[in-house]
């Protein structure tokens, strides 16, 4: 089961995980409903390296990146917890900047992984990441799993629900 941590916490514990000669995989997102595709997303992250770090967008953030009227649906403590005992989780750190690029400066992964939508060429702080020596990579996402897709469907279903 992974820890939340503050970015100041996580900063702190980055040189014992170099010096055990861990690989730090980072990833980020807003995590509102988690569901089957964030799970196979971070697993597959997971396998890149050794320490698993999610930087997880606080409540602020995603109201702010325009994720959908009512988003996030859930609360950020809640959305930090539950990535937090994800198996394939080590540690969580809110952010509440629009991007995750300042945390990546303090944190310097070894590995920097966004989903197959981005190109790697846009992925925020890839020029940090690969100045020190590391990678950035890109995973497929399961087709058909979202949350917009399953508040959709939710909508659809209260919204039959109450004919």
């Amino acid at each position: 089961m992974g820890v939340v941590l503050s970015r100041t916490e996580l900063v702190k514990i980055r040189p014992q995980m170099k010096k055990a000669g861990k690989r730090v995989v980072f990833t980020n997102g807003c995590f509102d409903i988690i569901h089957r595709g964030h799970v196979d997303y971070l697993t597959k992250a997971k396998a890149l390296g050794d320490v698993l770090v999610v930087g997880v967008n606080t409540d602020g953030s995603v109201r702010r990146l325009n994720k959908g009227p009512g988003r996030p649906v859930v609360e950020e403590d809640d959305r930090a917890a539950v990535m937090a005992a994800l198996a394939a989780v080590d540690y969580v750190c809110l952010f509440d900047e629009d991007t995750p690029y300042e945390l990546i400066k303090s944190l310097v992964p070894d590995i920097l992984v966004k989903g197959a939508d981005w190109s790697v060429h846009d992925v925020v702080g890839k020029d940090i990441v690969e100045s020190a020596g590391g990678s950035v990579q890109t995973i497929e996402f399961l087709p058909n799993r979202s949350t917009s897709k399953i508040i959709q469907k939710i909508a659809e279903t209260a919204a039959r629900q109450s004919k």
